[in-house]
């Protein structure tokens, strides 16, 4: 059987870190692990390597075998009782980042026992270890941190990027998701403390995406910060000095995308996360062409909104084409998502993007984007500049623009107002509300004033999760346009097919699959999202998608292409089941 140790190109790690010295990446599920292939360790040490430490399910043939006599109590317990028990822990937490510390305690000394709870319990346990906890995790790091969990590399390191890189034990890396941590979530300049964002981020790859957690590296770079309460508090872990800039910042990005190239090769896939507009842009224009880069915040949104945009038709009526789309927020995100629904509407009608453009409409902090503005604009703006007269306050451009499809990607809470959501059910039957800024603290608006707003009319979705809502006696759920139904499966589609670029062609097909998972069941619940319980078989179906559109692009490097690509992808996907240390 086809494990993801076989999508392993060890020719690509070409230098750094120590092997895998349990041989775990090429063995089988039902092949026994022998832990002592290059040295023998102790059982002590055995117990306190989270990768393989298996807490009380050491069998006693393996207490035997590997020095653990005596270490553990007597009692035998399996993997799943030992779920059982942590998942009655963690509900006793009522405060959110207590759980994320007990999820994150656990990762770092039972790393399959923390994925078997993330997979079993993925709705439950998601809006803990990512957003919107992981935000406040954020702004607490230095309060909670224990434990390194990825590579930190700061202005210190300038000029031994590549000697930094090779002190992280893994040979073979094949994902990295890095930030600067100048714009996290919708909370703005948290500095060197947005390392939760690699370190959620990643995994998630492994319990969304399959892809092995040995596999993956979260990396800060700390350039400074300009956030004057961190650089005066005492637990602060980063740089004390604002932020470089310029040729000093750039320099240091630049050595950076080359030592990762040089270490791990060609194929690893470079994640930029949480960078500040200017450099988001910058850096993805910059090294697209030369790199395996993929921005989350641009791309990975722009995805997972498209996908609900396509499967929302069935409930909206018409084409993409047909539609009015009013953004407030002309960010990353915004910018973003516009772009690939004009991408996409110009595969189905095969007009220039340019043509397709002047149906979608962005607001910024200075009111709706116009030609007139135009010598003004950020160059990522310019092409949104459309013929108008200037108006100021996104209400006043509702009742202009009349839109039919309302996108929130501001970072600021509470803008979707009362009379906003009445006006765009005053012109539409059933006007499309999507309050995407995270954490739930930022989001536009709250499911609950969508639906009472609108008398229950409004399809929604946010970024971050709200309950269910009863309106009239109808139970509306709201869906999640979550960035955890795109990257993880578009990332193990990239590695499967060891596709040597991102193309945008590879997105829309990210955004079709995801849309082909919605039933006509989760239409009747005003869902335009499957639910991600069964998120393990929506990233399998995302990454055959992906990689066969890499096989059809000629970006694929591993040949010949497997027959049945979904079958391919959930074969390879890692399974967090206790293996035999025999």
């Amino acid at each position: 059987m086809k494990n993801c140790g076989d999508l392993v190109d060890n020719k690509s790690a070409i230098v750094g870190g120590v092997g895998d010295m349990y041989s775990e990446d090429s063995a089988t599920l039902d092949q026994p692990i022998t832990p002592w292939t290059i040295s023998v360790a102790s059982g002590y040490s055995l117990m306190r390597d989270p990768r393989y430490n298996k807490g009380l399910a050491f069998t006693e043939k393996e207490r035997d075998a590997h020095y653990l006599r005596g270490l553990l109590p007597p009692v035998v317990l399996s993997q799943e009782l030992q779920e059982k028990k942590m998942m009655n822990l963690i509900r006793q937490y009522e405060v959110p980042l207590h759980r994320y510390i007990a999820m994150i305690g656990l990762q770092e000394t039972n790393e399959r026992l923390f994925y078997k709870l993330l997979i079993d319990n993925v709705e439950e346990l998601l809006p803990v270890v990512y957003t919107p906890t992981v935000g406040e995790a954020c702004q607490k790091y230095g309060s909670i941190f224990k434990h390194s969990q990825g590579l930190y590399i700061s202005l210190k390191e300038k000029g031994k990027i590549l000697e930094t890189l090779k002190n992280w034990p893994e040979r073979t890396v094949q994902v990295i998701v890095v930030t600067d941590g100048e714009r996290i979530l919708g909370l703005g300049d948290l500095g060197c403390q947005g390392m939760g964002i690699p370190v959620g981020k990643l995994a998630l790859y492994t319990a969304l995406g399959g892809v092995r957690p040995s596999l993956c590296l979260p990396i800060t770079i700390d350039v400074g910060t300009n956030n004057e309460k961190l650089l005066n508090d005492e637990f602060y872990i980063g740089l004390r000095q604002k932020r470089a800039t310029g040729k000093e910042y750039d320099e240091l990005l630049q050595e950076f995308m080359y030592a990762v190239k040089q270490n791990y090769g060609e194929k690893v896939l470079i994640q930029f996360e949480d960078f500040a507009n200017h450099n988001a842009f910058e850096l993805l224009a910059r090294y697209s062409s030369s790199h395996l880069v993929f921005n989350d915040d641009i791309q990975g949104t722009a995805a997972v909104v498209l996908a609900g945009l396509l499967s929302a038709l069935r409930l909206l009526g018409g084409t993409l084409a047909d539609h009015t789309f009013l953004f407030l927020g002309a960010g990353e995100a915004g910018t973003g998502i516009a772009d690939l629904i004009a991408l996409e509407i110009s595969e189905q009608n095969g007009k220039p993007i340019e043509e397709n453009r002047k149906n979608i409409w962005l607001v910024d902090s200075k009111g709706l984007i116009v030609s007139s503005r135009k010598e003004s604009l950020q160059d990522f703006k310019k092409p949104w500049a459309h013929e108008h007269e200037p108006i100021t306050g996104l209400i006043n451009a509702v009742k202009a623009i009349k839109p039919t499809i309302l996108i929130g990607t501001s970072g600021v809470g509470k803008q979707f107002t009362k009379e906003i959501v009445e006006d765009m059910a005053s012109f539409n039957k059933t006007p499309l509300i999507m309050a995407l800024s995270n954490p739930t603290s930022q989001a536009e608006c709250t499911a609950e004033e969508a639906y009472t707003w609108s008398e229950g009319r409004a399809i929604f979705a946010s970024g971050s999760p709200f309950d269910p809502f009863e309106y009239e006696g109808k139970t509306f759920v709201p869906g999640q346009a979550n960035n955890a139904y795109i990257f993880p499966g578009f990332g193990l589609g990239v590695i499967m097919a060891g596709s040597i670029r991102v193309h945008n062609g590879m997105l829309l097909a990210a955004s079709k699959a995801l849309a082909s998972q919605v039933t006509e069941e989760h239409y009747e619940k005003g869902m335009i999202y499957p639910p991600l319980t069964n998120i393990r078989k929506i990233s399998a179906n995302i990454a055959a998608e992906v990689a066969a559109k890499a096989y059809e692009l000629g970006l694929a490097s591993h040949l010949p292409q497997p027959e049945d690509l979904v079958e391919s992808a959930e074969k390879c996907m890692y399974s967090p089941v206790y293996r035999s240390y025999l």
